[in-house]
């Protein structure tokens, strides 16, 4: 096999990306439009306080938090369960990320009990220490087997 096929086999295909391009462009066109046609409802100067607050806050909160949890773990914990408190890390991260919403009580209706009537903090807590015995579990076994 000649260098030009391998080359050939290892470049991306391009026409696959700009059409996942394409289509993406297309979709947030379609949620602009939505959100320029229904203001009263979406209240977009909100929407676009929140997506400038958003990235602001991920730019310089989350992402160096998430850097520093990176380099602490890499250099703190054991290379034989190293991959199980990432994991679990990853989770946890997921899990807190997707529930924030519920935790806060943002959706809930002073006259509809049935509307988030769970108490989402303490759900949260258990599922997390739940993750994290699992975990520790894990590590325990694997740190106890032989190399």
């Amino acid at each position: 096999m000649s260098a030009d096929a391998t080359d050939e086999r290892r470049r991306p295909n391009m026409t696959l990306f700009w059409l996942s391009a394409i289509a993406g462009w297309v979709l947030i066109g379609y949620g602009i439009r939505g959100l320029l046609q229904h203001q009263v409802d979406t209240r977009a100067s909100d929407l676009g306080w929140f997506v400038v607050g958003g990235a602001l806050v991920h730019d310089l909160l989350v992402a160096p938090l998430v850097l520093l949890i990176g380099v602490v773990v890499a250099r703190a914990v054991p290379g034989r369960i190293r991959a199980l408190v990432q994991a679990a890390l990853i989770v946890s991260g997921a899990l807190a990320l997707f529930a924030y919403p519920l935790v806060r009580g943002y959706g809930r209706a002073l006259r509809n009990p049935s509307s988030l009537p769970h108490n989402y903090a303490d759900d949260l807590a258990l599922v997390l220490a739940l993750v994290w015995a699992v975990t520790f579990a894990f590590a325990i076994v694997r740190l106890r087997r032989p190399r």
